[in-house]
């Protein structure tokens, strides 16, 4: 059985979280899905289970970081062109998403990425090869 990744994320308002990632082309599980949490669909092996606040607290101890203003997870997803990489931050930014910084280009590696209604940050990078 190959490895699986599951992001965990708080969201304030779930609907509002769910209507954002779908207008990028995000699909959600519904086996693993309620009124506390979704199961997003990154890709294969991917998943980010966004949850409200309430029941990411059943899980923690900790306070849940404000991502308006606080940087806690910064989440890579990589594409295979540097096309898509533009197309879906435009698209993110168009469904009420947040430009977080503009496009990069490290040489290695263009990156352009967005913020969720939430505030949580997702880079989107084209690898061209590795660093020097």
């Amino acid at each position: 059985m190959s490895r699986q990744v599951f992001v965990n994320l708080p969201a304030r308002e779930l609907s509002v979280s769910v209507a954002f990632f779908t207008g990028p082309g995000f699909r959600f599980d519904p086996r693993f899905s309620d009124g506390n949490a979704t199961w997003m669909v990154v890709a294969d092996g991917i998943r980010v289970m966004l949850q409200v606040e309430p029941f990411v607290q059943t899980f923690t101890d900790r306070r849940i970081a404000d991502a308006r203003s606080h940087a806690e997870v910064l989440v890579w997803r990589s594409c295979h062109r540097e096309a898509e990489v533009d197309d879906l931050a435009a698209r993110a930014v168009s469904a009420d998403g947040r430009a977080h910084r503009t496009p990069q280009d490290h040489g290695f590696m263009y990156a352009h990425g967005f913020g969720d209604p939430d505030g949580h940050l997702r880079e989107l990078v084209r690898m061209r090869s590795t660093p020097a």
